[in-house]
């Protein structure tokens, strides 16, 4: 697991968006852009995909605990900032307009279940299978090791 993953991971898991996280590298003096966190976020086999390097993560961390717990000088409380954020997405997703307005999913067809039938199974009794006969594959075999032999 690289420093990428891990940092994706925690994006996701803190609900973060990219200015978010821009907002937590200014916190601990670091710069970045939108752009450029972009681009740790992207798949490996893209051309602008960039590896995130120990530096970015570290200073992403110590931001982060700036972010959810404050300072010394104002302590927080990290639940009450990530219910903040969370609140923050939910808002987010109930106020963008939906893609694809008054229009409803419907099936092709409709599923009908197959109606119940009240088949009992019987229970296996190897005595009930037909067994197939037996053919012997050792008698039709002819052994053949260089010797004419008459009989």
């Amino acid at each position: 697991m690289n420093n990428n993953d891990i940092f994706k991971k925690l994006r996701v898991a803190l609900q973060l968006r990219d200015d978010q996280i821009v907002e937590i590298l200014e916190l601990v003096d670091f710069r970045m852009s939108k752009g450029e966190i972009g681009n740790l976020f992207r798949n490996e086999d893209h051309p602008n995909f960039m590896v995130c390097g120990d530096q970015v993560l570290r200073n992403f961390l110590n931001g982060l605990v700036i972010h959810l717990r404050g300072t010394k000088e104002s302590p927080k409380n990290a639940m009450d900032v990530i219910k903040q954020n969370q609140e923050t997405v939910k808002k987010n997703i109930t106020d963008r307009p939906s893609q694809s307005v008054g229009t409803e999913f419907k099936p092709k067809t409709e599923f009908k279940p197959k109606p119940k039938t009240d088949f009992k199974k019987k229970p296996f009794n190897p005595k009930d299978k037909k067994q197939a006969p037996k053919v012997q594959v050792v008698e039709k075999v002819q052994y053949k090791n260089g010797k004419n032999k008459k009989s």
